[in-house]
């Protein structure tokens, strides 16, 4: 995955798989659009893709991500060519971040986006439709520490 002047029109929704302390029935997941999907003004198309899946919006946000979320959300990819490059994209504009949650979400998200490829993606994905780019990186550690680093404190009563 590189960041490149071919890929600024991309819309990039980041999927942060995770699984917080809800029933055994509910999974929650944290989604980012990030900034030239926010830019494109995407993010209702995002939110109407999930909401219609029936999945429950439990927390968004619109923040600028400093380096430090950046830093510690990215660190498996701190060694990798194109790290600073994705630092310096996502602190270029706001990004949204949601918490999504409802059965089997972390999975169903996942066929959602499509293809990591997106000229490999179907059509119905997200990818497929925007002809985007768009990445996912799965949450190590403490998932609800996660979502707090992006400033989003969901509680388990609905």
């Amino acid at each position: 995955w590189q960041l490149g002047s071919r890929h600024r029109n991309d819309l990039r929704v980041g999927i942060f798989l995770c699984l917080a302390g809800v029933s055994e029935l509910q999974e929650r997941t944290l989604i980012a659009v990030k900034p030239d999907g926010v830019q494109r003004r995407l993010v209702g198309d995002v939110i109407q893709r999930f909401e219609k899946r029936g999945f429950k919006l439990v927390g968004l946000k619109l923040l600028q991500a400093t380096e430090g979320i950046l830093a510690e959300h990215y660190h498996e990819l701190r060694r990798k060519p194109f790290y600073h490059d994705l630092l310096q994209y996502m602190t270029s504009g706001p990004v949204v971040a949601m918490v999504w949650e409802g059965y089997n979400v972390v999975k169903t998200s996942r066929a959602m986006v499509g293809e990591t490829n997106p000229a490999e993606a179907k059509p119905g994905t997200v990818r497929g439709d925007f002809s985007v780019h768009v990445s996912r990186y799965k949450m190590s550690g403490d998932p609800e520490r996660k979502m707090s680093d992006w400033g989003l404190l969901c509680s388990n009563k609905s």
